[in-house]
């Protein structure tokens, strides 16, 4: 009974060492030797990296080079007129039985600049044919009935028409008062009106047979046409009034 006792406590001994690594028991001459297993202390805990996600994987846009820059052309004549035609007659001859118009609210000023401008060389060629006009030998009226009268009353005036009906009956707009590189272009003309055309001239004996003739003149004009792409202006010939002059007939005697 002893025996197992000194047993248990031997047992007992062995849980409670921490790290002897040799017992020994003596047990009335006997002497019990027990050798434990060697004390491995536990690794340590290294805890594993937290996981971070990738980031998604974008690929890089590919290259797609820019077109080459290719300017627009510096003049592009833009129409005035709705319908991409120009009226048979201009707003301006509206209120006038006139074949030609002195004022313009649709005047295409803006735009005649700027062609007159891009094709400057070739509108000057053009424009010195006609604006060398010689006009001193136009006619001058009076000052005082005393001087002299005509037979047939007119109207004179120095005109620079805006619009005016060419000879083949369209309506064109003539180039006046247009500011390119710095020179002024402008088409006067001198105009001569009947006031009493169709009557019998004043002054003649009835038994002639007369009457007061409207004579005109043929013009040329420097044009702009907003519908040549190429070349929007050119020369053409306009029919205006340029003299009153009185019709004689035959010599009737009346009884």
């Amino acid at each position: 009974m002893a025996f197992r006792c000194v047993v248990l406590l031997s047992m007992v001994a062995i849980s409670l060492a921490d790290q002897s690594s040799h017992v020994s028991i003596s047990l009335g001459g006997h002497h019990t030797s027990h050798h434990s297993a060697s004390h491995h202390a536990r690794p340590s805990y290294h805890p594993q990296p937290s996981y971070h996600h990738q980031p998604a994987y974008h690929p890089q846009p590919s290259y797609h080079p820019q077109p080459a820059y290719h300017p627009a052309p510096a003049y592009h004549p833009q129409p005035s007129y709705e319908h991409g035609h120009e009226p048979a007659v201009p707003a301006c001859a509206a209120n006038t039985t006139k074949p030609w118009c002195l004022e313009d609210t649709e005047y295409p000023t803006y735009e005649i600049k700027h062609a007159a401008e891009y094709h400057y060389e070739k509108v000057l060629s053009l424009y010195a044919d006609v604006v060398d006009l010689n006009t001193e030998l136009s006619v001058e009226r009076p000052n005082t009935l005393e001087e002299e009268t005509y037979l047939c009353p007119s109207e004179t005036a120095y005109v620079r028409p805006l619009r005016a009906q060419n000879t083949e009956g369209k309506w064109r707009v003539i180039v006046n008062n247009i500011d390119a590189h710095y020179q002024t272009l402008t088409q006067t003309t001198r105009i001569e009106e009947c006031l009493t055309s169709g009557d019998a001239c004043p002054l003649v004996p009835d038994c002639y047979e007369s009457k007061c003739l409207q004579k005109s003149i043929y013009h040329r004009f420097l044009v702009y046409d907003p519908y040549d792409q190429y070349f929007p202006f050119a020369i053409e010939t306009f029919k205006l009034p340029a003299s009153c002059a009185c019709l004689l007939g035959a010599y009737t005697i009346d009884h």
